[in-house]
């Protein structure tokens, strides 16, 4: 069952990009509650709208087709883009080329608000025995992280030349349950990754903010305290599956990257041989 919406505040038109992936598809259910109809985009056919929903198919690359998506649009949960380590051609097409379309795109048809689903691993080569703010230097480990990282002060620019606000969400590891013991300090529940969403777009007054996506984990590695003027407070925990976690992973190599740092496997993964 869907958590009911905590806020009265309704959008006229919603675009969620990407709404065809992992949170796309988890996210489209749950934001048709704040808008009058919600506009869902993806690069190839996800299939039939429902009522209240529009589909658009548009690849972010395509400068013209993204123009056209953001037309009477009031804000935006970017979800697009490629979201793994991969070869640097497509991130350069989806998460550079794409990322410049969208903002382009809002600032010529008037759309002030985006939600940009940044990733913990803009910092992922911070070691796991420490704690990152958004105010410390970003350390991607991988052309990915790399990518988000742009997204991060692409909205930077747009926010101090055009006055687009965007609150850029570095997210952690959002999935039905944690899978492995690093997930304990990453985890952010789907109902969690909601409220973060809908704060983001419904905070009265957001500039360029950077919040980490994370439930209420006992283990976390990140600190959003400078970001709490957004409104997120999360409700879940990946406490209760610890027990679980931790017998299924008893031991840990640490001498592993994967073990040392906080992007995990991602430290080892990529075209960098």
């Amino acid at each position: 069952m869907l958590p009911q919406p905590a806020s009265t505040i309704r959008f006229g038109r919603l675009l969620l990009t990407g709404a065809a992936g992992n949170l796309g598809r988890e996210l489209r259910p749950r934001l048709k509650a704040y808008c009058e109809t919600l506009r869902l985009s993806h690069r190839a056919d996800f299939g039939p709208a429902a009522p209240g929903e529009e589909i658009v198919i548009a690849a972010l690359e395509d400068k013209a087709a993204m123009l056209g998506l953001l037309q009477g649009v009031d804000a935006v949960v970017h979800m697009g883009g490629v979201a793994t380590e991969q070869p640097w051609e497509p991130i350069l097409a989806a998460n550079i080329v794409g990322m410049v379309n969208l903002y382009e795109s809002a600032r010529k048809n008037g759309v002030k608000r985006i939600v940009f689903a940044s990733s913990n691993h803009v910092t992922g080569y911070y070691r796991q025995d420490e704690v990152v703010g958004p105010a410390d230097p970003v350390r991607p480990d991988g052309f990915y992280g790399l990518s988000k990282a742009f997204g991060e002060n692409l909205a930077r620019l747009y926010w101090d030349r055009h006055r687009i606000e965007t609150v850029c969400l570095r997210i952690g590891s959002a999935f039905a349950e944690p899978k492995d013991r690093r997930m304990l300090a990453t985890w952010m529940s789907f109902d969690d990754t909601e409220r973060l969403v809908v704060a983001a777009l419904t905070a009265p007054v957001v500039g360029h903010s950077i919040i980490y996506g994370m439930s209420d984990n006992s283990t976390t590695w990140w600190d959003n305290t400078a970001a709490r003027h957004i409104g997120y407070r999360p409700r879940d925990s990946s406490d209760r599956f610890r027990a679980a976690v931790e017998a299924r992973q008893q031991t840990l190599d640490a001498d592993d990257p994967a073990v040392v740092y906080q992007g995990g496997a991602f430290v080892r993964t990529g075209p960098f041989e």
